[in-house]
């Protein structure tokens, strides 16, 4: 070892020693880091301190539960196994939870999800509770607590036993009846004379559902999904579907709905519902699904088990025969069919004994639903022809009539002899036996029937899932473009239908327009400029709605169009004319129409007063 490497070394010494003595800690950080492994034992001997306490006290409470729960009715039914019983029929299919006793899942077989590959579950898993309270003089007896027992299981029924002791039970009977969605369930005590209050003749009930977006379109599902009741008695009404709504119902009811756009969970009781109050809020888009409800309600009970508690679920479709059928067989006048919406009293009666039938005689052909709804559009102007007729030919009459109007207008071109103007017009019509109202009538008695047919369609399940050219189904929107944004009022899409429906409009629009002649009239220009906006208004009001609604309404426009086409053609205006010239020399057709005359008169009682006016100045 060289000289050199020696100093190197001893250097690296020197430094090393140096750094470790000016390193060291003081004497006051020496105390400070003691005090600080000090404090952390102290913290750890409290954190062991703390645990045993609370384990200690969680013992405590865990003997107290037990203390009270021993003296419990149901004690013995605290504990027990998460399980399902599962019941069927050719329809349908509901799990039962052995907690609680309750329906925890209602699936329906013949109809599929979005998927169009499983079928449709109305709800299963978290989405949905019921629970039934009991009394005595020392306890509330909730269901939801308790397990219950299998017992006389079939493949279509089954009883759900709450036993107290081995004399003394609680008896929840599901009974799913053949080709129906309609389930039996009957509540009945055995031997609880002595565990309930004899006084109490009634049970309590919470049920609670979370509704699935079923369907594709969630605006309009939304908007046809409410929460609907059936007073005793009385008629059907039902909570808004477009905002968070609560109610508490003083009535009896028949039954409670938890209603989808086509599908129904529906309980019913055999002696009505009291003390009733229900809620419905509305679920955000994007979760999977559109509301929340729920209801609180009590109907009758025997405690003495003499008499059972009689009531009825209906998990099913809103198809209106079907929900018309279900209580047939029980004499039950129930009305579920209000469940399906067909619009305001005459148009309801219209679709319920006209529109329904006619469509299920066309569907039962086999035809795809898009030629159906093409036919029944058919079928419909077919019936209000004959007052489309009527009131084509007096628009007609009124513009063979016109020039002679026109005359009329150049004579007066006064503001001030607007009256005069007036009067000789209405003048005109009266000696030519023509009525300006004449093609009003015939038009509102058309209205209703058109109506029909389009309060019909959003409402028809058979639509669901029906394909018909580009629509894969009928029963929601046909987006033929998916936009990456939200145009308000709109959505997120365009359908193809929708815009078919607003461009035929137009088109309608632009010809009925070259049909009037309009003039300098402002009032006439603003109609014209507002007859256009009305359509354009249609593609975003009517975007979301099914697609089989939009193409009826296409169809309706687009036939209404031809129609007056063809009308027109037929039409000899100059024979027409011709007629005219001759009811005016003939004296009985020369009589004033009621309403000529009432307007006439009226127009002669407004001069007299304007006159009088003029001589008090």
């Amino acid at each position: 070892m060289d000289k050199n490497t020696i100093t190197g070394l001893v250097l690296i010494a020197i430094l090393l020693v140096g750094f470790s003595f000016l390193s060291r800690p003081s004497q006051e950080q020496l105390e400070a880091q003691q005090r600080y492994y000090d404090s952390i034992a102290q913290v750890q001997q409290r954190q062991e301190a703390l645990k045993a306490k609370s384990e200690a006290a969680l013992a405590n409470e865990k003997e107290a539960e037990a203390s009270v729960d021993s003296a419990a009715i149901f004690f013995n039914a605290r504990q027990g196994t998460d399980s399902q019983v599962i019941i069927s029929n050719n329809l349908a299919e509901i799990a039962i939870d052995a907690k609680g006793g309750r329906i925890a899942s209602a699936t329906l077989k013949e109809y599929m999800g979005q998927d169009k590959t499983t079928p449709v579950t109305l709800f299963s898993g978290n989405d949905a509770s019921m629970n039934f309270l009991f009394y005595n003089k020392k306890e509330t007896i909730q269901t939801k607590d308790y397990y219950f027992t299998a017992i006389q299981r079939t493949d279509s029924s089954v009883t759900m036993r709450l036993s107290a002791d081995s004399t003394g039970y609680i008896d929840f009977t599901y009974t799913m009846r053949r080709d129906s969605y309609l389930v039996d369930f009957t509540i009945q005590a055995v031997g609880m004379g002595d565990k309930l209050a004899s006084a109490n003749n009634s049970v309590d009930i919470e049920w609670w559902q979370r509704a699935r977006q079923i369907e594709k379109g969630y605006t309009y599902e939304n908007r046809l999904s409410e929460l609907t009741y059936k007073i005793s008695g009385d008629g059907t009404d039902y909570l808004s579907a477009n905002k968070d709504d609560s109610k508490d119902v003083p009535e009896r009811l028949e039954w409670i709905a938890f209603k989808n756009q086509f599908f129904s969970s529906v309980f019913l009781a055999d002696a009505n519902f009291e003390k009733t109050k229900l809620v419905s809020k509305m679920d955000a888009q994007g979760s999977g699904y559109i509301k929340d409800y729920s209801a609180e309600m009590s109907t009758k009970f025997d405690p003495s088990g003499q008499e059972p508690t009689k009531l009825y679920f209906y998990f099913g479709p809103n198809h209106y025969k079907t929900l018309s059928a279900v209580g047939n067989e029980l004499d039950k006048e129930w009305e579920l069919n209000r469940l399906v919406y067909l619009g305001w009293p005459l148009i309801r009666w219209i679709n319920k004994w006209f529109t329904i039938n006619i469509f299920d005689w066309l569907s039962g052909w086999g035809l795809s639903m898009g030629i159906v709804l093409l036919l029944m559009t058919l079928i419909v102007k077919i019936v209000v022809f004959p007052a489309t007729w009527k009131t084509y030919i007096s628009s007609a009459k009124m513009r063979v009539l016109k020039p002679k109007i026109d005359e009329i207008n150049k004579k007066y071109p006064k503001q001030e002899d607007a009256m005069k103007k007036q009067q000789e017009v209405m003048g005109l019509y009266s000696q030519y036996g023509v009525s300006p109202m004449g093609g009003c009538l015939p038009m509102l008695i058309q209205f209703p029937i058109l109506m029909a047919l389009f309060m019909f369609v959003p409402s028809a399940i058979e639509l669901r899932q029906q394909s018909f050219l580009w629509a894969d189904d009928l029963s929601t929107y046909d987006a033929i473009i998916n936009f990456p944004f939200h145009i308000p009022f709109m959505g997120s899409h365009l359908s193809l239908f929708c815009l078919l429906m607003t461009v035929t409009n137009i088109l309608n629009t632009k010809y009925m327009m070259q049909q009037q002649d309009t003039g300098a009239n402002p009032q006439m220009a603003a109609m014209k400029w507002m007859s256009y906006l009305m359509p354009v208004m249609f593609l975003f009001i009517l975007n979301d709605y099914p697609s089989g609604l939009n193409y009826y309404y296409f169809l309706s426009t687009l036939i209404s169009v031809a129609t007056t086409l063809v009308m027109r053609k037929m039409t000899d205006e100059e024979a027409l004319l011709a007629q005219l010239e001759a009811n005016k020399k003939d004296p009985k057709k020369m009589k004033k129409t009621g309403f000529a005359a009432r307007l006439e008169a009226m127009q002669k009682q407004q001069e007299q007063m304007m006159k009088e006016r003029q001589n008090r100045k």
